[in-house]
C-alpha cells in the first residue's frame, strides 16, 4: 500500500511537472529565423528546401505596395505549390506588406477627403497614409485588414500591415501633435483589435523603420502589437554595434524596447537583400556577404532578449543563381543565427 501511494505521488508530480513545462513553453515565444521574399524570388524553386536545410523556421512573402498581388500569386498554382512545400517541410509562412493603399483605397478620396492625410500646406491629399483622427477611415481599414487576412492568413498568427514606404503622415491640427511612429501605432492598435476580435491570439507588427524609427511616447501599444525593428539605413561592412552615430542604430532599438515587449520583438534586417545592395535596379549585383557582420549583429540582438530575427532576401532568385551560382550565404546565415543562441 505504501509503495502504491508513493507511486501515485511520483506519477502525479511527474504529470504536474510536465504540465508546468508545457505551459511555460506555450507562453515562451518561439525563436524566428527567417527570410522575407518576393513571390518572383520563388523562381528559385527550391527556396523552401534551402531554408529548411539552413534550419530557418519561417518564410515571409512581401510586395512593395499590393497585398492583392500576393493574394493573386498565392491563389495561383505556383503559390499553392509553395504553401504545400512549406507545410511538408514544417516551415511557417507569413506576409509582410506595405498595405495602406488597399486598407484605405485611394479612389475614395473624392467623396471622403477627410479620411486622408493633410500635407504641410494644409491640403488633404491621397498621396500617402491617412488621417489617424478619422474614425471612419480607421473603421474601414480595420474591416479591410480582416478581409485580407481571410486569404493571407499566416501560420504564426502574426500579421504585418505597414504604412506607405517611408512616406509622410498627416499634418492636420490634431495629427501633427503625434510623431510618424505614433500615428502608425494608432492605426496598428485599431487593426490589431479588429484582428483579435476574430482570433484572440493574433499579433500585429509595429514597424520601426525610416520615419517611424523614433520610439512612440504619446501612444502606447495595445495588447498583441509587437515591435519590428528594420534599420534600413545602416552599413553592412561593419557590425551595427560599431555604428554609434546612426540615427536608427541600437539606441533607437533600445528606446523602442522600453515601449514594446522584448519577448515578442522582431528584427527585420537586410543582410541578404540583393535588391537593396543593387539600389533596387536590375541587373542585380552580387551580394556583398560578410558572415562575421551577421554573427556580430545576431549576438547583439540576442543579448537584448530578441528571439525573432529575419532578413529580406529579395532578388535571391533563379536569375541570381544562374548569374552568380554561389548561394552558400543562405546556409551561413542560418548557422550564424543558431550560433548566437548558444
Amino acid at each position: 500500500m505504501t509503495n502504491r501511494r508513493q507511486f501515485l505521488w511520483t506519477s502525479a508530480a511527474a504529470v504536474f511537472s510536465a504540465s508546468r513545462v508545457a505551459a511555460e513553453s506555450n507562453r515562451r515565444p518561439a525563436a524566428t529565423r527567417g527570410v522575407v521574399l518576393l513571390p518572383e524570388d520563388l523562381s528559385l524553386s527550391d527556396w523552401p528546401e534551402r531554408a529548411k536545410k539552413a534550419e530557418l523556421t519561417t518564410i515571409a512573402l512581401h510586395h512593395q505596395n499590393s497585398p492583392q498581388a500576393v493574394i493573386r500569386w498565392i491563389k495561383a498554382d505556383a503559390g499553392q505549390r509553395f504553401l504545400q512545400q512549406c507545410g511538408k517541410l514544417g516551415l511557417q509562412v507569413e506576409y509582410e506588406l506595405h498595405a495602406m493603399k488597399e486598407l484605405l483605397p485611394r479612389n475614395l478620396f473624392g467623396k471622403n477627403p477627410e479620411w486622408f492625410r493633410m500635407n504641410e500646406k494644409g491640403r488633404r491629399t491621397a498621396d500617402a497614409n491617412c488621417c489617424v483622427h478619422s474614425q471612419a477611415a480607421l473603421a474601414l481599414m480595420a474591416e479591410n485588414a480582416v478581409g485580407i487576412a481571410k486569404t493571407l492568413k499566416p501560420t504564426t498568427g502574426r500579421y504585418f500591415y505597414w504604412g506607405d514606404d517611408a512616406r509622410p503622415w498627416c499634418q492636420c491640427p490634431k495629427c501633427r501633435e503625434l510623431s510618424a511612429s505614433e500615428q502608425a501605432l494608432t492605426v496598428e492598435n485599431r487593426l490589431c483589435k479588429a484582428l483579435r476580435d476574430v482570433d484572440s491570439d493574433t499579433q500585429l507588427s509595429h514597424l520601426a523603420y525610416a520615419n517611424t524609427m523614433t520610439a512612440p511616447k504619446k501612444v502606447k501599444p495595445e495588447k498583441g502589437v509587437f515591435l519590428e525593428y528594420a534599420p534600413i539605413k545602416r552599413r553592412y561592412d561593419i557590425p551595427l554595434e560599431q555604428q554609434q552615430d546612426l540615427a536608427e542604430g541600437l539606441a533607437a532599438l533600445d528606446a523602442n524596447l522600453k515601449v514594446f515587449p522584448k519577448e515578442t520583438a522582431q528584427v527585420l534586417e537586410y543582410w541578404l537583400d540583393v535588391s537593396r545592395f543593387s539600389h533596387w535596379k536590375r541587373p542585380a549585383v552580387r551580394l556583398p556577404w560578410k558572415k562575421e557582420v551577421l554573427e556580430a549583429d545576431a549576438q547583439v540582438y540576442w543579448k537584448r532578449g530578441i528571439r525573432s530575427i529575419t532578413t529580406f532576401a529579395a532578388w535571391v532568385d533563379g536569375d541570381y543563381q544562374k548569374r552568380f551560382g554561389d548561394l552558400d550565404f543562405i546556409a551561413e546565415y542560418g548557422q550564424g543565427l543558431r550560433k548566437a543562441a548558444r
